[in-house]
């Protein structure tokens, strides 16, 4: 808002005066907030700071002492610097006393050779001030509507930093008070660079205070938090000082993230739609791009240099519970799953990911065991309160961000092959665990598979539909044991005689002997593949 000396000086009004910079000239960036001329020594009193003090010099004295005390008294109130007309006092140099008091204070001080007309340099300058406060005020204003209006409607955190990016011109990033990314906008510059090593560049940038401009960094920075419970920082990247303006739109872009946080009770937290977003990217792309593995970092989760795990987790709903919204279910096991991941003291990436699992990506150190972290995993998932019981499948552990969507995948085949009992939530399984039943999730939207189990069992289903048997039932406990009649009978709760029955309407219905072991073989595998027909999303 405010010019630099060197701004003004190179304004026509004073260019007339043929100005000349004879000491100081390290200060010549100097914010000028004010032009003020004023002939007495004794005027430090009755300054601000910031005023680029105009004289004649015709009531300064010749004494090099009396000169440099006065240089030092301007110095010190924080003058932006001193032009010194050499016309009616001195008129080829300024006392050496005087250069050398302005050089040791870093205050420009500088000469007109020329007779020149003050009052037209403070109507200039004072006017141009003037007409740069009228506009900032302006855009104040528009910051103030345009973040009403992001505030009433609810933004999205990335539509808010997206404003935040197009009014300031420069990179804007909101983090945890960890330092872990949750949202950004580049401002068209290399994302890579921007969130580089960002969780230990940002834990050594600490200020006192609520907004404040760390220079060593070049971060504008501001809290996040409502009702005394603060969560994030906004970071603006900005090499120089802010403006004004800028300071008002860091502010009020984190009381517009503070209220969303608040009322967006219904939708997953921030930290988990930034997992969820480079999870999914990893699912999603055979080739992470160097973009991803940053962003990932940025979370305090390295891809690179660790033992990656893929893992997902799957709430076991028997049916019988009340009426449950399984979005909730799912984003209150993430969380519970976020919090399990901190309690075994691992780094990971966890987010819904689809309609009925949680997603996570445990990154180990490369002297992890990863049993034991697995082990001590699933514990915390299992013992977490007021979440489903669930089952947690682990994929392959691989050692690369590329190897990482193949765990992901393998994790998420085995949790939807594990059978939803309540036996199944507890430990963790893997793909050796569930054998048949993961090869035929696997090829479950074959329509082959598909087919075969219609042929095996179609005219079971059609004859349990038009009598209300339960022909299906009685072969499911007779394969689940193997071919065992006594131990299935009793798993059924029926009487041996019964059951028995109930076996010989099987074989009429179906055609083949029960005993012969590759007919119960195929109606097992037929089974299996209908039911995880039946049973899939």
């Amino acid at each position: 808002m405010y010019p630099t000396v060197a701004e003004v000086l190179a304004l026509p009004v004073l260019r007339h005066g043929r100005p000349h910079v004879v000491a100081g000239a390290a200060g010549l960036d100097r914010r000028v907030r004010w032009v003020h001329v004023a002939e007495v020594i004794d005027i430090a009193h009755l300054l601000k700071g910031g005023e680029l003090v105009l004289t004649t010099g015709v009531a300064l004295p010749d004494d090099e002492a009396e000169l440099a005390k006065y240089l030092d008294s301007l110095a010190s109130v924080g003058v932006a610097g001193l032009v010194v007309e050499l016309v009616r006092h001195w008129s080829d140099a300024l006392p050496a006393g005087m250069t050398e008091a302005a050089d040791r204070c870093g205050l420009p001080l500088v000469t007109l050779s020329r007779e020149t007309r003050f009052v037209a340099v403070t109507e200039t300058v004072n006017g141009l001030i003037v007409d740069a406060q009228v506009d900032e005020l302006r855009e104040a204003e528009r910051v103030h509507q345009t973040f009403t209006a992001l505030t009433v409607s609810g933004a999205e955190p990335d539509v808010v930093l997206r404003e935040v990016a197009r009014i300031t011109d420069q990179p804007v990033v909101l983090e945890t008070l960890s330092h872990e990314v949750l949202a950004y906008d580049t401002a068209g510059s290399d994302p890579a660079e921007l969130l580089a090593a960002w969780p230990r560049r940002s834990a050594q940038v600490q200020l006192g205070e609520r907004t404040g401009y760390h220079a060593g960094a070049g971060w504008l920075v501001t809290v996040v938090g409502a009702r005394g419970h603060d969560w994030g920082r906004l970071v603006i990247v900005c090499a120089e000082p802010p403006r004004d303006r800028h300071v008002v739109v860091a502010e009020r872009a984190a009381s517009a993230l503070a209220l969303h946080r608040l009322v967006a009770k219904d939708t997953d937290s921030l930290e988990r739609q930034a997992h969820r977003a480079v999870l999914t990217e990893l699912l999603s792309t055979p080739v992470p791009a160097a973009e991803l593995v940053v962003r990932a970092a940025a979370l305090a989760v390295p891809l690179t240099g660790r033992q990656l795990i893929g893992t997902a987790i799957r709430p076991v709903l028997t049916g019988t519970e009340p009426a449950l919204n399984l979005a909730t279910v799912l984003r209150e096991l993430a969380e519970a799953a976020a919090v399990a991941t901190r309690r075994a003291r691992v780094s990971a990436l966890v987010a819904v990911v689809g309609d009925t699992s949680v997603g996570a990506l445990l990154s180990l150190s490369p002297q992890a065991k990863p049993e034991a972290v697995l082990k001590r995993l699933a514990a915390e998932v299992h013992q977490a309160r007021g979440v489903a019981p669930s089952i947690v499948a682990v994929g392959t552990t691989v050692d690369g961000a590329a190897e990482a969507r193949r765990s992901l995948t393998e994790a998420g085949h085995v949790a939807d092959a594990v059978p939803a009992t309540p036996e199944s939530a507890t430990g963790f399984h893997r793909l050796e665990d569930v054998r048949l039943r993961g090869l035929l999730h696997l090829l479950a939207n074959d329509e082959r598979v598909t087919a075969f189990a219609s042929r095996e069992l179609g005219a079971l289903l059609a004859k349990d539909a038009t009598t209300g048997n339960r022909l299906l039932q009685a072969l499911r406990f007779y394969c689940a044991h193997g071919g065992n009649k006594s131990a299935a009978a009793a798993a059924a709760h029926m009487s041996r005689t019964a059951y028995y029955q109930q076996l010989a309407r099987l074989e009429q219905v179906l055609g083949v002997p029960l005993e012969d072991p590759e007919s119960m073989l195929s109606l097992y595998v037929a089974l299996l593949a209908h039911d995880i027909h039946t049973t899939r999303p």
